[in-house]
């Protein structure tokens, strides 16, 4: 297990790990990384069939933790979920599959749950972000001693999809009744995307300003650390490597310096790259290389 500074174990860095072989070993990688957070699937991402876990998995991803030292860990929901849709069963079935993903990741001790809001499918923003918040109330109602945080991912605002404005995020938060099951995740790569420029320390501010504002920094959770191969207000959902795209390495700068963020989880999410060469920990070191504090 690779060791770090005092200062930089105090900064909750990690990545979106692969579970192949093992949920457990998603954490073993991080550990090999020097990452002091990680996301994951608790099951493929890109299909509906469900997964039940098995008593050793659950014990084995708990010891894993522990050996590690690492529990600062978020899940992922399966892209497919569209609690925007206006189609009944796409509708109900993705409830019943963001309820077996709570139950996952609450049996794996994961406090959080990342979501992207959905899409409104044709039918209009204010309905989609309606119907959103509707089926959380819903799937929270079906599972009422769940420990883990659902957290809503801000959106670049590709076709009718939702939460790309800190107002799409607020209004649903604003109708969910149980307000203290959910929080929210930032994205760089998509709130650029979406329109809030963060390419420099007075942009940074200024997003960060309306984000605090609008949602609050306190029910900031989590951030997906992803540069844009797209420009501002592209509206395209293309991530980079962190420096490389149009957002630029002071925007990493200013978020890994940000006492606010101390102990907000930063994943990096940036394209793995194929062949020899592993990106991740590339990555991962330039971000540690930017702490200044």
């Amino acid at each position: 297990m690779k060791r770090q500074s005092k200062d930089l174990r105090d900064i909750l860095l990690g990545a979106h790990f692969s579970i192949a072989g093992g949920l457990h070993k998603a954490i073993l990688t991080a550990s090999k990384y020097g990452c002091t957070a990680l996301q994951i699937f608790t099951k493929n991402s890109n299909q509906w069939k469900e997964r039940t876990l098995t008593d050793e998995e659950i014990e084995r991803f708990n010891e894993t933790r522990k050996l590690t030292g690492i529990e600062s860990i978020c899940s992922h929901t399966s892209y497919l979920i569209n609690l925007g849709s206006p189609e009944k069963s796409k509708f109900n079935r993705s409830i019943k599959a963001l309820k077996q993903e709570l139950v996952r990741s609450s049996q794996l001790g994961i406090p959080y749950v990342i979501m992207h809001p959905g899409s409104h499918m044709g039918r209009g923003e204010e309905k989609g972000l309606r119907r959103v918040a509707l089926g959380i109330n819903r799937t929270f109602d079906a599972t009422p001693k769940i420990t883990c945080r659902l957290l809503l991912e801000t959106t670049a605002g590709q076709g009718s999809n939702l939460g790309y404005t800190f107002e799409h995020l607020a209004l649903i938060s604003e109708l969910v009744e149980a307000k203290g099951r959910i929080g929210f995740c930032f994205d760089t790569c998509h709130t650029f995307a979406a329109g809030y420029d963060l390419s420099t320390k007075k942009a940074y501010q200024k997003t960060m300003r309306a984000f605090d504002k609008v949602v609050g920094l306190d029910r900031l959770c989590a951030i997906h650390l992803n540069d844009a191969k797209k420009g501002l207000g592209s509206k395209r959902d293309r991530h980079e490597h962190i420096g490389k795209g149009a957002i630029g390495i002071d925007a990493f700068r200013c978020i890994m310096n940000d006492r606010r963020l101390k102990t907000v989880p930063k994943i990096l999410e940036t394209p793995k790259g194929k062949g020899r060469v592993d990106y991740d920990p590339m990555n991962l070191n330039l971000l540690r290389s930017l702490v200044t504090r």
